[in-house]
């Protein structure tokens, strides 16, 4: 079972790109997606920083460590969720990705999903929130809500969320990202929070 698992893993992973030449100049490697390939719960961020370039992970360093700390508060570990982002290559000094290199990278984002089926996408920031949704996004005021959008073929729930480092530079987002990752727990039917009674209520869109 464990083999089948890596296959599939596999399967997600990009071993190789070069249609943004900003970005395969800027990374020292492509940065996938990590969690199971079966998870009801994926939390889609912007791209890469230095932390994760580095590691190989999404969502190292310090935003890593305060979205495991509302994960943990929220009955869920990274085990339970999967982590993954809009583009998986660190843009230059960190800027944000380009709309080119956002839609590069739509093919990549649009098979993990389709391979999740996840029952709930939480957006971490506004990039991703824009394009995933394909509107213009207030995310401080809009971070909590809920969205459905058409993404890989199929009608998709998607929670807003705030990046976890906005509530290292404003401590005041903290509580919000804090109930907004519960939320994520609980509409998805994942972790402690859900009470395994999530799902139920996430039957039509």
């Amino acid at each position: 079972m464990a083999e089948n698992g890596d296959a599939l893993d596999a399967d997600l992973r990009v071993p190789s790109c070069e249609r943004c030449p900003a970005l395969v100049e800027s990374r020292s490697q492509i940065v996938d997606g990590v969690g199971p390939t079966d998870a009801d719960l994926l939390f889609v961020g912007e791209g890469p920083g230095a932390n994760e370039d580095e590691q190989g992970e999404p969502f190292v360093g310090r935003s890593g460590d305060v979205l495991d700390e509302a994960l943990r508060d929220a009955g869920l570990a990274r085990a339970d969720v999967r982590i993954t982002n809009c583009v998986r290559c660190r843009p230059p000094d960190n800027r944000d990705p380009t709309a080119e290199e956002l839609a590069n990278c739509r093919g990549h984002l649009e098979s993990e999903v389709a391979r999740l089926d996840p029952e709930l996408i939480v957006t971490l920031g506004k990039v991703p929130s824009e394009h995933l949704l394909d509107r213009s996004v207030a995310i401080t005021s809009e971070s909590g809500d809920v969205a459905d959008a058409r993404i890989a073929d199929a009608s998709r729930r998607v929670l807003l969320s705030v990046h976890p480092a906005a509530t290292l530079y404003d401590r005041s987002q903290r509580d919000g990202f804090f109930e907004t990752i519960a939320r994520a727990g609980e509409l998805s039917g994942v972790g402690g929070a859900a009470g395994g009674s999530g799902q139920s209520r996430l039957g039509e869109y």
